[in-house]
């Protein structure tokens, strides 16, 4: 009997469901996939065999996502064609074990995820000990024996495999797998507007917005007045009748529905099936990736079965470009397709695209694995997680829009391996274009997750790699942890509101106050502003440096709890005293309905959690402003909130509290409220020395009091309007303004990038070579289409479009530059075309009715010496080119749209 190597089953016996999740290498992920889901897949432990290109690219999704272990599995050693697309691999490491060399490198990517290696053949009792299989480069009859171990044990199976230009996947989830969420989205919520006593009922939203549900969902209420019953029902499934409406169960013994109410969508858990990879095999289904090629799948379905016994026939692949083996492949698709069953049986199978197969199949493409293997390693974290649908069960995928368009060059002495990294690239495009790939120069703006995939993959296909060609990556940003990895009334503004709290509070006002002592200029320029503006900003400077200054510890503490009061509870019943919960409009209708919710105050209690967490971040952050010591003694801080005196509220008479962004921004302060407010501004001379200090909002340290304060601000707002209180991990998100991400999309979408880099690299003219992708991976869906061309435009004889311009050489063979008159003499002469205006970003360099001397002054000046005047910018050493618009007239004196110029002065 098979035994686990030794170590190996400890590592893997691991439980880490209930290990911390790491929120800050995780939290783009995170938003994803929710806590639940990382948890599932902290308990998952997957077997990845075939650790070629593909193999590699789904074990580093895999391992970025967050597994409790993964185990990396080849008996092969590294070939010369692997290094076209194992991105760890060196020369050094040609004939060693694919496993052994991947692994200390693979391990470096997340240190939270053991990753071991397993170099022996596949055994039953080795399979057992894995929730996920991943298959990669593995023959069919392999595939088949471990299929059927995998479906009858419970074990998750995905095949993936690439060749050359074409792609397969196929998933095995088992006879009763549990999806909790099948896209992904935040449940959607609408408010209600009437419900009716009917069989069934029909219920009414707010015509605000369209309600988004889809028959068949499952919804609950909440807060409906009247029809009570609806509140706290189990959920229910709906029909829906219009964007506005839907019907829910039979309501007509319900009580008479009287106003409000929230209706929320619910996620339910539903079973669902896949066949083994034996029965899959001969009944197929298939998720269709480009509709343009609707009939392919069926035929690649037949012709990957032909390669597999084309390799064991011939003990190898197909030849690059090979008539001969092309012919023999489609022989033993033929015979193949003839045996097969009448659901995927083809009257004539594809010839031209088998023998294309044939052609590639030895060829091992990064861009491909790179779509492949993140599309494998989402549907792993699928099935790890139960989030997020399934491909039931079979995807193909080809991108023969990148062979050259003049097929003729492309010759099979042109492609054979000449045992270098590129081999696996030559084998699909020839040597020529491997050169072409090299000599490029290409800009890559960004190095984020996207922009490390792409250098990744520049590297792998050897784009500027060449003499000549050049590579060259900015990105101005720091790194952050999150970079490591890739309800309805709650909205992010309710949150942004928290975030904004936050500036408006400890950022805002100490630059005020510091623009103040600093800038005599700064009340002219206050003043000049629109609306209520300037007495906002000046009374901010007046509470900074008069009214609410403090000079201890206890001062921040007592100014906090102040200020909890006025937000949380005195705003709030000023709002209620000025619009009563009973306030009627001039219509009769009740203010507090629709989207308007009705507050309430609350009462601070120093025992509330929230409540102190609010007072100690608020506290220490306003104490750093103003550089004063903070404290994180929560025990001394409640025995300083207990000796704080807050006054009873008394409602004011007369507040104007603005029900619009268009009220607010239209507010009047007359003059004699801003000279009062000037008066009592100490003077700067006063304070020599004094300055306060701005707090830029940063996320990821969780002990600067940041995020604890958006946090307690947002929740007690939301307490405030009975919301339900969002986490720490959501309110980071939302007042971090962090992009979901997740690596499995950022490969799929670099794969395709790349793609498209073959056809531009070639030159590919025909606008159906082109491919415009979107990807939706929960779903799952994909959708290909071919661009649209640009506009075209015409002067003369002469097409142009947004792409073309004029490249005009300002150096000279003098080595003077180009003077104005040399240059509109230069379009006159040589294009036709008399310009009546030339301009360079906002400045105007010469035209037709400019003033006599002023244009007698430029006609002899380099062009260059009229930029840098005009513009009163010096031009940088690494200009290398000006861009110029012109105006121009033809020669019959008519006004024409030409390309823009690009005038190079290097």
């Amino acid at each position: 009997m098979f035994k686990v190597p030794s170590g190996l089953s400890n590592e893997m016996s691991k439980n880490n469901s209930d290990a911390e999740i790491d929120e800050g290498l995780y939290s783009r992920q995170l938003y994803v996939l929710g806590h639940e889901a990382m948890k599932c897949l902290q308990s998952s432990s997957v077997l990845v065999s075939g650790l070629r290109g593909l193999g590699v690219e789904i074990a580093k999704n895999i391992i970025l996502g967050g597994v409790k272990a993964v185990t990396l599995h080849d008996e092969g050693t590294t070939q010369w064609s692997d290094l076209s697309s194992q991105f760890y691999l060196r020369e050094e490491d040609i004939g060693k074990n694919r496993a052994e060399v991947s692994q200390p490198r693979l391990a470096e990517l997340n240190s939270y995820v053991p990753v071991n290696i397993y170099t022996g053949p596949l055994v039953k009792d080795f399979l057992g000990c894995f929730q996920a299989v991943v298959l990669t480069n593995t023959p069919l009859e392999d595939q088949m024996q471990v299929g059927e171990f995998c479906h009858s044990h419970g074990i998750r199976l995905v095949v993936a495999d690439s060749r050359g230009l074409f792609g397969q996947l196929f998933c095995d989830f088992g006879e009763e797998m549990i999806l909790n969420d099948s896209n992904g989205e935040q449940p959607l919520s609408a408010m209600v507007s009437m419900i009716t006593k009917d069989n069934p009922g029909i219920v009414t939203c707010l015509d605000e917005a369209r309600h988004g549900f889809e028959s068949g969902d499952f919804v609950s209420f909440t807060e409906v007045q009247g029809m009570s019953e609806l509140n706290g029902a189990p959920p229910m499934e709906i029909k829906v009748l219009g964007p506005y409406t839907f019907s829910i169960c039979d309501t007509s013994c319900f009580s008479d529905y009287v106003r409000g109410g929230i209706v929320s969508q619910v996620k339910v858990s539903k079973k669902i099936s896949f066949k083994s990879l034996t029965a899959s095999l001969a009944e197929p289904d298939f998720v269709i990736t480009d509709f343009a090629k609707y009939a392919r799948p069926a035929h690649l379905h037949i012709g990957f079965q032909a390669l597999h016994q084309f390799c064991i026939q011939y003990h190898r692949v197909p030849r690059p470009h090979n008539e001969e083996d092309a012919t023999k492949l489609m022989a033993l698709a033929q015979a193949v397709n003839a045996q097969a069953l009448p659901a995927v049986q083809q009257d004539i199978l594809d010839e031209d695209l088998i023998r294309k197969l044939a052609y590639v199949a030895a060829g091992d493409l990064a861009p491909i694995n790179a779509f492949i293997g993140g599309l494998a390693a989402q549907e792993v974290m699928k099935a790890c997680s139960g989030k997020f649908m399934p491909i039931m069960q079979w995807l193909y995928f080809d991108a023969l829009e990148c062979l050259p368009e003049n097929r003729a060059g492309l010759t099979e002495d042109k492609c054979l391996p000449l045992q270098n990294r590129y081999d696996g690239q030559v084998a699909v495009f020839g040597s020529d274009i491997q050169k072409k790939l090299g000599k490029q120069k290409y800009f890559l703006v960004g190095a984020g997750a996207i922009g490390c995939e792409l250098l990744k993959n520049f590297a792998m296909i050897g784009l500027g790699c060449g003499e000549g060609g050049e590579i060259t990556v900015t990105d101005m940003d720091t790194i952050e942890k999150s970079n490591l990895n890739r309800q309805f009334l709650f909205r992010p503004w309710d949150v942004t509101w928290a975030r904004d709290e936050f500036e408006g509070l400890f950022k805002q006002p100490a630059e005020n106050v510091n623009h103040y002592l600093t800038d005599p200029k700064f009340l002219e320029r206050t003043l000049k502003l629109t609306g209520s503006q300037p007495f906002e900003v000046l009374k901010a400077v007046q509470r900074s440096l008069v009214l609410q200054r403090p000079h201890t510890w206890a001062d921040c503490v007592t100014w906090a709890c102040h200020h909890w009061h006025t937000q949380y509870s005195h705003n709030i019943q000023q709002l209620l005293h000025n619009f009563p919960p009973d306030q009627l409009t001039s219509s009769g209708a009740p203010f507090w309905s629709g989207p308007k919710r009705c507050p309430h105050p609350l009462t601070f209690d120093v025992n509330n959690p929230l409540h102190l967490d609010y007072v100690m971040a608020a506290a220490n952050l306003f104490a750093q402003t103003y550089g004063l010591t903070g404290s994180l003694d929560r025990a001394a801080v409640a025995t300083v909130l207990h000796s704080v005196q807050v006054p009873e509220f008394t409602p004011k008479s007369g507040v104007k509290i603005h029900v619009s962004d268009l009220e607010l921004q239209s507010a009047f302060v007359d003059d004699s409220q801003l000279k009062e407010l000037k008066v009592t501004l100490p003077s700067p001379d006063k304070l020599p020395g004094f300055k306060m200090y701005p707090i830029d909002f940063e996320k990821d340290d969780d002990s600067n009091f940041h995020i604890d304060f958006i946090v307690a601000a947002s929740n007690l707002r939301a307490e405030n309007y009975d919301i339900p209180p969002a986490d720490r991990h959501k309110s980071k998100l939302i007042a971090g303004k962090i992009i979901p991400a997740i690596a499995t999309t950022t490969a799929a979408i670099v794969g395709l990038v790349c793609l498209e880099l073959y056809k531009v690299v070639q030159g590919h003219r025909q606008l159906e070579s082109y491919k415009n992708g979107f990807i939706n991976l929960a779903i799952p869906f994909f959708s290909f289409s071919e661009p649209l061309a640009p506009p075209y435009h015409q002067y003369y004889n002469r097409e142009w479009t947004l792409w073309d311009r004029f490249d005009v050489q300002g150096l000279q063979a003098n080595g003077e530059e180009m003077t104005l008159r040399q240059f509109l003499n230069y379009f006159k002469k040589e294009h036709k075309l008399e310009i009546t205006m030339i301009s360079h970003g906002v400045s105007m360099l010469y035209s037709f009715f400019m003033p006599a001397t002023k244009l007698k002054e430029r006609l002899d000046q380099p062009m260059t010496e009229i930029v840098t005047r005009v513009s009163k910018q010096k031009l940088g050493h690494h200009v290398q080119a000006l861009v110029l618009e012109l105006c121009c007239n033809d020669e019959s004196g008519e006004d024409i749209e030409v390309p823009y110029v690009r005038y190079i002065i290097r």
